[in-house]
């Protein structure tokens, strides 16, 4: 109980803490995007790249006509190459400077939930769905202030369990019996 007590994070606290170290706070412009990626083999014959390009344009198709995560994500699932297909296409958040420059020009012309068109990225064909843009800035306090003050009443309250658990130790008579 006087660990719990002298734990709690006050208002003043959190926004004293967010205002002195805003360099925490600050987000970086990202794009959360869906992939469906057509590879052909290494050292493929020009039959081969055509057959792939072939295959990307038929799926371009399929991916243009999907209107949900869900669909587009079946279609990354049944027709990509890539190691995102296991996961429905889903690349979550990605920062902008992570990403392709043929990627971010393509997502910059995008609203959310639609469909590029086909990009070709060395040999391979990516099509890309934005689910989401975020523009660079800063976190509002109010929309961090649960999940701040989550983790520092966890560091506060460490902190005095540990301070009591040292005066505990120097005060404490120990008998060998």
């Amino acid at each position: 109980a006087e660990v719990d007590r002298k734990a709690v994070i006050t208002d003043a606290e959190l926004k004293a803490y967010y205002d002195k170290n805003p360099a925490r706070f600050q987000i970086k412009e990202a794009f959360a995007i869906q992939t469906i990626t057509i590879i052909p083999p290494d050292k493929a014959t020009p039959e081969q790249l055509k057959e792939a390009r072939k295959r990307a344009e038929d799926v371009l198709k399929l991916a243009k006509a999907a209107k949900t995560y869900e669909q587009f994500g079946l279609l990354a699932e049944k027709y990509s190459d890539d190691d995102y297909r296991v996961m429905m296409g889903d690349h979550k958040n990605l920062a902008r400077e992570s990403l392709p420059p043929q990627i971010v020009q393509a997502a910059l012309t995008l609203k959310p939930d639609q469909c590029s068109d086909l990009l070709q990225l060395g040999n391979a064909y990516t099509i890309i769905k934005v689910s989401k843009h975020t523009l660079a800035g800063k976190q509002s306090f109010a929309g961090i202030k649960a999940e701040l003050r989550k983790r520092m009443q966890a560091m506060k309250l460490e902190q005095v369990r540990s301070a009591l658990n040292k005066k505990l130790h120097e005060k404490a008579k120990i008998e060998e019996l």
